[in-house]
């Protein structure tokens, strides 16, 4: 007893690890996923004031060229100006009816402005500042999508891996239960994030395109090998099966106590069940009887000591 004591704890303590390890990649599966799907939602906002900051930066290139326009036309060049006078020998006096057409000129072009430099320079400062604004968000963008990519490349490969070797599983149990056939998963789309899972089954003899096209026990039978391949990921010390037999022919009945005998080699199975080829394959029985009405009690039985004085009655 103390053995066996032992033993179910060491069992449960192993359990407990797996179960830990299990929820820890199952945590870790949905905080990538969880934090991918904040990305995405963070990157809308960035886009939004990625496009204002080039509307604010083309206004201001725009009008940073055109106050470079109006100064380079509206500047005088002094020196060409003294040459021209110098070797056209014109006099002063003949050049007051050309200030006062260029006055005149001027008086209708308007007031100058004087605060164009200052503007210039205002602008200009605005457009680096501009610049170097979206360039930070440019590189915030960068990194975020970098961040996207590597958790999905890493989700995609941890779900590839884990479809493979379930796929692996359900095909090689699905033969075993039906005596033949074939059965695989399939992914419903090209993207494996976003996409289902469909189960494709055909026991032997038939060529059914759906699983819909099967029997109540078929169907339990393709549940059951998809269920245990799944359980092969991950085989917890025991496992607990509550009138899975009881939709099945005796043939499927048979071929599913033949299975699970073979997996009771590294998993304890605990199963419910009212089927008598079902029973045989177990090792310890345990059942409920009523010998007085209203008293309930339990009795177990040892099947190897019950076939041992079965032989010596």
């Amino acid at each position: 007893m103390q053995d066996a004591l032992d033993c179910k704890l060491t069992r449960e303590a192993e359990l407990s690890a797996r179960r830990s390890q299990y929820d820890d990649l199952t945590a870790q599966l949905r905080t990538n996923d969880e934090r991918r799907q904040q990305l995405e939602r963070e990157l809308d906002p960035l886009r939004q004031r990625i496009t204002e900051f080039q509307l604010k930066e083309q206004a201001a290139r725009l009008g940073f060229e055109q106050y470079a326009q109006l100064l380079a036309e509206a500047q005088a060049d002094l020196a060409a100006v003294a040459e021209s006078v110098q070797a056209g020998g014109v006099r002063l006096g003949g050049l007051q009816g050309d200030i006062d057409r260029l006055q005149r000129d001027i008086h209708a072009l308007g007031a100058v402005n004087l605060a164009a430099l200052d503007e210039l320079s205002t602008a200009t400062e605005r457009k680096q500042f501009l610049d170097a604004q979206s360039a930070d968000l440019n590189e915030a963008m960068a990194t975020l999508e970098d961040a996207i990519r590597k958790i999905d490349m890493e989700t995609r490969e941890l779900l590839s891996s884990t479809f493979e070797a379930v796929n692996g599983h359900f095909g090689r149990m699905f033969p075993e239960l039906f005596g033949g056939g074939n059965a695989r998963l399939m992914m419903t789309g090209d993207e494996i994030l976003d996409a289902g899972v469909q189960v494709m089954a055909q026991p032997p003899g038939k060529k059914n395109q759906t699983i819909h096209l099967l029997s109540g026990g078929e169907k339990a039978l393709t549940a059951i090998a998809l269920v245990f391949a799944i359980f092969q990921l991950n085989p917890a010390p025991f496992c607990l099966l509550d009138e899975v037999d009881a939709p099945l022919d005796d043939a499927n009945t048979e071929r599913y106590a033949k299975l699970v005998a073979s997996m009771s080699k590294e998993t304890q199975f605990l199963f419910i069940s009212h089927n008598k080829i079902a029973m045989e394959m177990a090792e310890q029985l345990i059942g409920v009887t009523m010998q007085e009405q209203g008293v309930s009690r339990i009795v177990a039985v040892d099947m190897q000591a019950a076939l041992r004085f079965a032989e010596a009655s």
